[in-house]
């Protein structure tokens, strides 16, 4: 049995850094960069805390390809990419997640 995956894109509020990343478990995930977690890392350094893109996949090799695609992008590729989902830039983690 293959496990799935899921890629997504997070957002400081102000647009300015995007950051993309691939999980298993993307509520969990994305509620460790929220609260940074990690205090260390880029999205905690950066303020990377609004989900705002995500696709998931039933296979995780599909996923792993997608993000590695996705970050070989330019920053308007993954512009293109967020806005085909969520055109206001809305976070999307209390909609995907109820928190």
């Amino acid at each position: 049995m293959s496990k799935t995956g899921t890629v997504y894109l997070m957002s400081s509020p102000n647009r300015t850094t995007v950051y993309v990343g691939i999980t298993s478990d993307l509520c969990g995930r994305i509620w460790k960069h929220r609260t940074k977690f990690y205090p260390k890392a880029f999205t905690a350094q950066y303020n990377c805390v609004m989900l705002v893109y995500y696709v998931s996949f039933q296979r995780i090799e599909d996923a792993i390809a997608e993000e590695k695609r996705i970050k070989g992008g330019s920053r308007e590729a993954k512009e293109k990419l967020i806005l085909s989902m969520n055109p206001v830039w809305v976070d999307l983690y209390p909609e995907v997640c109820g928190g």
